[in-house]
């Protein structure tokens, strides 16, 4: 898009005279060329809603799909710290309907960001967001959420999660296993009703397959086929008590022992509250801080 610099410099600075408008020329023009070149840009804003096209949609599943929308250069990344998420906006019967959704790329990710969605018959923006069509844009603002995930910010994280509860669990493997200097222990319970509905199941697999031991993976199934090898049911207390760290509830202290995130379904949610409380684990507040040991998204 071409720039009309003198138009600008007439806006701005009406009572300049003709050398110093010249100058002011040449400083847009340089500062212009220098922020248009500029790499890393990061094109999240927490308080504007900014359009970002569909370029590409893959269905995981008979009601999941993957949805990639194109950031504006191929340099630029989303912005979004590991572990929070953005909000996603769209008018829908005369009226603004927002939802959230974590990303499961990450900054350095270029050039796009990834949302994997569970379309629900009821559900207004993951309907929304499985008609769009190629070509067509979505609103987006962030970021947004208490929790953002520092290499080594704890010796151990168990994560629970259930259906698209994947999302933030994921985002927060793939970077901790990313950086060799992090040594983050990490364990994942993650529980579906059949084995299609697994998302993410290779990406998951080959995660903890590369971690040396560092990343342990667990799926548990309610409608398992034959010769399944993972957790039958839905998650037990025994589950969750057999992938704990080593040393039991630990320290909940922020920075000394080992946190406990989970994301999922509420009913889901609600049995894993049960089950921590039994295991001695300390109550998550309503709204989950930081500094908490167990954390719900």
């Amino acid at each position: 898009m071409a720039v009309d610099f003198e138009a600008l410099a007439t806006k701005y600075y009406p009572y300049a005279q003709p050398a110093g408008t010249a100058l002011l020329l040449l400083i847009l023009a340089i500062s212009y060329l220098l922020n248009s070149g500029s790499k890393n840009r990061k094109v999240l804003d927490p308080v504007e809603w900014r359009s970002f096209k569909l370029v590409a949609k893959d269905h995981l599943s008979h009601n999941t799909a993957l949805y990639k929308f194109a950031l504006p250069r191929a340099t630029d990344s989303l912005g979004l710290p590991v572990g929070q998420h953005i909000s996603v906006a769209a008018e829908i019967d005369g009226k603004q309907v927002v939802r959230s959704y974590t990303p499961t790329t990450l900054d350095d990710d270029k050039g796009h960001f990834d949302l994997v969605v569970k379309t629900y018959e009821k559900g207004n923006i993951s309907r929304y967001l499985s008609l769009l069509t190629i070509g067509q844009e979505v609103k987006i603002k962030g970021p947004k959420g208490k929790f953002s995930y520092t290499p080594n910010m704890v010796p151990a994280l168990l994560m629970i999660s259930g259906g698209t509860g994947i999302t933030p669990c994921y985002q927060i493997i793939k970077s901790s296993l990313k950086n060799p200097q992090d040594k983050t222990k990490l364990s994942l319970i993650y529980a579906n009703v059949e084995e299609d509905d697994i998302l993410l199941r290779k990406e998951l697999e080959d995660l903890a397959k590369g971690s040396n031991g560092r990343f342990t993976l667990y799926n548990v199934l309610n409608k398992p086929p034959a010769n399944w090898n993972g957790g039958v049911g839905f998650i037990t207390k025994e589950m969750i008590e057999s992938h704990m760290p080593e040393g039991g509830v630990g320290s909940p202290n922020h920075g000394e022992g080992h946190k406990v995130l989970m994301c999922g379904p509420p009913p889901m949610m609600n049995a894993m509250k049960g089950h921590l409380k039994e295991l001695g684990y300390p109550a998550p507040r309503t709204i989950s801080k930081l500094e908490d040991q167990v954390f719900l998204f």
